[in-house]
């Protein structure tokens, strides 16, 4: 799906930019509504978070280094961010191209990057069930009912329970490390 959109989006079809909205609207919106925000400061914020998305595509030199979930969300909480810290005088869409507008967007993609990086560790050191229960659920995004089938949990129930106690043995991996 990541391929196609992106080619969409190059390609300026209009449909990649719904499936984008569909998606990833509700994180940012409650991103901006959690930090002072409107639904309306929303909208805003993600049409210009599209803008930003299109122009980093069309450069030659750009590759994809996260999902881009991770792009709309750095580009979207920089923005957010940044005019909350200007709110005194109108943002203009100008003056957030500048370099350090994208340097603070590279730095909030690098350290979710090495969240992941962190978080693969740490998920290699839990049992191999649970290692391919974790990253069924939340890198393939499976449904909760496909796991139960896939994994042969009698209930929806069991299912989840199991996720809460993979997730727990992950927690306890993480503080073991920092102690």
């Amino acid at each position: 799906m990541t391929t196609e959109i992106i080619d969409d989006l190059k390609g300026e079809n209009n449909n990649a930019f719904g499936q984008l909205y569909k998606a990833y609207f509700g994180m940012v919106n409650r991103f901006v509504i959690n930090n002072n925000g409107r639904t309306d400061d929303a909208e805003d914020i993600f049409q210009d978070t599209m803008i930003v998305l299109l122009g980093k595509l069309r450069q030659d030199d750009f590759q994809l280094t996260a999902s881009i979930k991770t792009y709309i969300m750095a580009i979207s909480k920089n923005m957010w961010l940044k005019r909350l810290r200007t709110a005194n005088r109108e943002t203009e869409y100008t003056d957030l191209m500048d370099n350090t507008f994208y340097e603070e967007i590279n730095l909030a993609i690098e350290n979710e990057k090495t969240y992941v990086d962190k978080l693969q560790t740490y998920i290699h050191k839990i049992t191999k069930h649970c290692q391919g229960l974790i990253h069924d659920m939340f890198f393939k995004e499976k449904a909760i009912e496909d796991i139960q089938k896939e994994y042969g949990y009698s209930t929806k129930h069991n299912a989840q329970n199991q996720k809460y106690k993979c997730v727990e043995q992950i927690k306890k991996v993480k503080e073991e490390d920092n102690f």
